[in-house]
């Protein structure tokens, strides 16, 4: 495989990983590794519906702007979003200015705050027992049965854009599901 800035790397990785040098920071260092605190699952479900219809790299590369434009993805903080922070978002180049994706976000963190329990605790509960890797790319399902519960109480309770396949990105992005292919370096080393 080539690394950053073209640099070879013995080191095998998930297919999609390969190709920005983004993608392999992110690969090598967070997808799939477990979050189990309501502001570590809150910015993930956030920057998953964001990434909806859209470039996971889009996505990636504003993260940052992100985290400064929503107070660090701190529940609370968003739920208490006004008129004048909606504005605020819609204007920000830094981030993706979709109404109803931003809109999402709020109702989202005012979802969160009434699961007694906690976001980890709800979504960490629609884990799924764990199967055999995915051989390759073509192994790993869109959605499942697990994500499309996940998805239906989500809604239920009141959240928005989270749909069964952005529920299944979720859970492999914060690794309630481990979908990194068999031969991946990173499910050898962990």
């Amino acid at each position: 495989m080539t690394g950053p800035a073209g640099q070879t790397d013995a080191r095998r990785r998930c297919g999609w990983a390969g190709s920005t040098p983004d993608y392999i920071d992110y690969h090598d260092n967070e997808w799939g590794r477990p979050v189990r605190d309501d502001k570590g699952l809150f910015e993930r479900l956030t920057l998953e519906a964001f990434q909806s219809g859209l470039s996971w790299l889009t996505i990636l590369r504003k993260r940052e702007n992100f985290r400064t434009a929503f107070a660090g993805f701190e529940i609370a903080a968003v739920a208490a979003f006004t008129a004048d922070d909606r504005a605020r978002l819609l204007a920000d180049a830094g981030i993706v200015r979709n109404r109803a994706k931003i809109d999402a976000a709020i109702s989202n963190a005012r979802a969160a705050l009434d699961v007694e329990a906690g976001l980890a605790e709800l979504i960490w509960s629609f884990a799924p027992e764990a199967g055999p890797a995915p051989a390759t790319l073509a192994d790993i399902p869109a959605q499942t049965a697990e994500s499309q519960a996940l998805s239906k109480e989500l809604k239920r309770r009141g959240f928005v854009f989270v749909g069964p396949v952005t529920a299944y990105a979720l859970m492999q992005a914060t690794g309630i599901v481990d979908d990194h292919v068999k031969d991946c370096w990173v499910r050898e080393g962990v």
